[in-house]
């Protein structure tokens, strides 16, 4: 369990470092989004299984919402969180676009591979 947890926080730290340079327009770095929603991360790999979304996962939420004000950090924030979850295998993009709603957020984008970045407001 540990090992697969050490393999997953590596490739989120690996798709960051190939992600980093386009987030450099905004003042929110791919490294404070994967900081912030790290907590989901086995949330929804995993279906939701285990009750509730955890208090950290929402509390990342409700984070990562208040610093992305600007358009550029939105944008940002939306790369990322698309090019991270992309790498991790088993994503659930259904609860993951539900998660936000969960916490009591209302999302600025969804997240899916087809996802259009650059229209985000």
């Amino acid at each position: 369990m540990a090992s697969s947890m050490s393999l997953e926080l590596a490739c989120v730290v690996i798709l960051c470092l190939a992600v980093g340079a386009p987030q450099s327009q905004g003042a929110i770095t791919c490294g404070q989004v994967v900081s912030t929603l790290a907590p989901c991360i086995v949330y929804v790999r995993n279906n939701g299984a285990g009750g509730g979304v955890p208090a950290p996962c929402c509390n990342g939420i409700k984070s990562l919402n208040a610093a992305t004000r600007s358009t550029s950090d939105r944008q940002s924030a939306c790369n990322c969180v698309k090019a991270v979850a992309a790498g991790i295998p088993g994503v659930n993009y259904g609860l993951t676009n539900k998660l936000a709603g969960m916490c009591g957020v209302s999302a600025p984008f969804k997240i899916s591979p087809s996802t259009d970045c650059k229209s985000v407001k």
